[in-house]
């Protein structure tokens, strides 16, 4: 696999992003040198501190910890019940730690980070919160390693913004090997088609409250991810193309027996990593210029989470990496759109799974020269380990395993008198390899014959700004909607111009002051099932906003992301009604066709007022206040800690 030539325009981006990030890679670099040759934290710490650190632990792991100098391992966990996707997390840490102590090591929750559901907050004020979430979860997570007693990390965390903030808190503790450990998608519940179909009927008053909830409820309904290809999902196959996670490990159930074998085997894999052992690998070496061009290649490849187009900006980021959408839009250019799973097909990612998942769309990227395979992973055989797939073997026996092949020596503390190991027999995990055609070549294709040539995101610039849209959702017949504007300073205007029937004939609707210095800038996903009935109807309907989209975004045209914002001055706070908008995915422009010098005279408009005292206060939004004030664009990853 490794002698299959780059693509040139894959290894063109890549080199420009070397070259871009060079001056901030090194000095990254050489903060994870000197934080890395330090002593080990609890020989390093004062004896005060240390016996802060293991007060509440067993004698057995005291002993280790101290007498013997065993591997000490930090758990970051997203854990609550509220989020389907980590309720599974809530015996994660038992079991991490039984296995951590089978391989003569020790593990301690090292905290807990905040985790919300964009599906709960959907068109409500806390969704105001949602982005500026990620950061916070990143400084949760620099917070509970600051303890700094840890020789390596797993992070436990699945949906929209926990991903990015757990990777964004680990690559500024970059000198400790982590290890993601995810937790699965929910089982197939009512299809998203049917689900969709639903809520546009509910747009139209033709499906009551109590239907659309039977509907809701239908499809959304255990513990796991939601089963659409969104921006949870979309994490899932990103970090398996940076070899984050053990291999084949992201869409196995959460109560599939592999599942508890494969959080074993994280244990058992960090463990490898550890300063001192064969394979040191600290994750700020891992995520390197390589590592994240293969997670943009996966994105597009799979048609993912425009929200990752701010997000991965940001992880790129903490780690010295200098990427922006003009890299995206290359690659998207030359990357194949290999998987056609909800909102850009009808399948699930169930069925995806089922199909060859992530490892097939890997190794076909590799095929074509469209993947680094010469990188490092968490797994010892690199990125072609990413190739299988994980199947339950042989039952282990009990027993306690050496860290680095040395026995493991008795107590001879009486201080420290260890307990027994608890008994629990597990199953071990092997690999096979993938069969060559996909299981269902509806859902997955090979590169040599995909969905698409090019992948599924695009950028757009004009006299509007700049911008992304997600096209492989989008009929081709309307990649091109040009139509007067109709101007909405809150999504509620617009829902509420929809319900009174008003949008009436071809129209883009433009809808400013979402970005992030203005409100955090929410998802409208709300927005999709109104405008899918216009379109629906036969008008010729697109979306112009400096907020986001879901990861779930569909099939209706939308240019989303707009900078500069319209709170910064940006041009769309210059639009007006009847003006008319060209949103052009095929030739990559968005544009106001009004005359050049009444353009230029134009003055932009003023947030209104009483908006910005409602985004300002409730339901905790002035505890972000500071936040919005700082925020970068969201072309620089909407980040507020630069």
């Amino acid at each position: 696999m490794s002698s299959i030539p780059l693509h040139p325009r894959f290894a063109q981006v890549t080199a420009r992003i070397r070259e871009r990030s060079a001056s901030e890679r090194a000095a990254y670099l050489a903060r994870l040198a000197r934080l890395a040759v330090r002593t080990r934290g609890s020989d390093r710490l004062g004896c005060a501190n240390v016996a802060h650190a293991v007060a509440a632990l067993p004698s057995a792991d005291k002993w280790r910890i101290v007498a013997e100098r065993r591997p000490h391992l930090g758990i970051v966990t997203a854990y609550n019940d509220m989020l389907s996707a980590h309720q599974p997390y809530e015996t994660y840490p038992g079991l991490i730690r039984d296995e951590a102590r089978r391989q003569g090591a020790t593990a301690q929750v090292a905290g807990g980070v905040p985790a919300m559901c964009d599906g709960i907050t959907q068109g409500e004020p806390g969704m105001e919160l949602s982005l500026f979430s990620r950061d916070t979860i990143a400084m949760s997570t620099a917070v509970a390693l600051s303890h700094d007693v840890f020789d390596a990390a797993l992070l436990l965390g699945v949906c929209d913004k926990i991903v990015p903030g757990l990777l964004i808190g680990a690559l500024h503790f970059g000198h400790l090997p982590c290890v993601f450990v995810p937790a699965g998608p929910m089982s197939t519940g009512l299809s998203n088609a049917e689900k969709a179909r639903a809520r546009e009927l509910a747009a139209q008053g033709r499906v009551d409250r109590a239907a659309l909830l039977a509907v809701e409820g239908a499809a959304y309904h255990g513990p796991g991810t939601c089963t659409f290809y969104g921006t949870a999902n979309s994490n899932q196959m990103l970090l398996e193309a940076m070899g984050l996670h053990v291999p084949g490990t992201a869409f196995v159930h959460p109560h599939d027996g592999l599942r508890e074998a494969l959080t074993c085997e994280a244990v058992r894999q960090v463990l490898g990593l550890v300063h001192g052992g064969p394979r040191f690998l600290p994750i700020g070496r891992l995520v390197d210029e390589q590592a994240i061009v293969n997670a943009m290649a996966a994105l597009l490849a799979t048609g993912g989470s425009t929200n990752h187009l701010i997000h991965w900006v940001a992880v790129a980021r903490a780690a010295g990496i200098l990427i922006d959408w003009n890299d995206f839009s290359e690659l998207s250019d030359v990357v194949p759109l290999l998987a056609r799973v909800y909102p850009n097909g009808v399948a699930d990612v169930n069925e995806f799974q089922a199909a060859g998942g992530p490892g097939f769309v890997l190794r076909e990227l590799a095929r074509v020269g469209l993947l680094h395979t010469d990188v490092a992973t968490v797994a010892p055989g690199g990125m072609a380990a990413y190739f299988e797939v994980p199947v339950l073997e042989r039952a282990v026996e009990p027993e306690a395993e050496a860290v680095h092949g040395e026995a493991l020596p008795a107590p001879s503390s009486a201080l420290l008198d260890p307990p027994p190991l608890p008994a629990r027999a597990g199953a071990g995990v092997a690999w096979v390899p993938l069969p060559e055609a996909p299981g269902d070549d509806t859902v997955l294709r090979r590169a040599a014959a995909p969905f698409s040539a090019t992948g599924g995101l695009r950028l757009l610039t004009g006299k509007l700004g700049r911008a992304v849209i997600k096209v492989s959702a989008v009929p081709a017949d309307r990649h091109v909607v040009q139509a007067p504007a109709r101007v909405f300073d809150s999504q509620e205007d617009l829902l509420a111009a929809c319900a009174r029937g008003e949008l009436e004939g071809d129209v883009v609707a433009v809808v400013r002051f979402q970005g992030p210095q203005a409100n955090g800038m929410p998802e409208l996903h709300k927005l999709t099932p109104p405008l899918a009935v216009l379109q629906g109807r036969g008008q010729r309907v697109a979306l112009v906003t400096d907020g986001r989209m879901s990861g779930a975004s569909g099939k209706v045209p939308a240019a989303i992301h707009v900078v500069p914002e319209a709170l910064a001055g940006g041009p769309l706070a210059r639009v007006r009604d009847g003006d008319l908008v060209r949103v052009d995915a095929v030739a990559g422009t968005l544009d106001v066709l009004v005359e050049p010098a009444q353009w230029a005279a134009r003055a932009p408009v003023e947030r209104p007022p009483e908006q910005a005292e409602a985004s300002a206060h409730g339901l905790g939004r002035e505890l972000f206040a500071g936040m919005r004030r700082q925020v970068r664009s969201a072309e620089e990853g909407a980040v507020t800690w630069l």
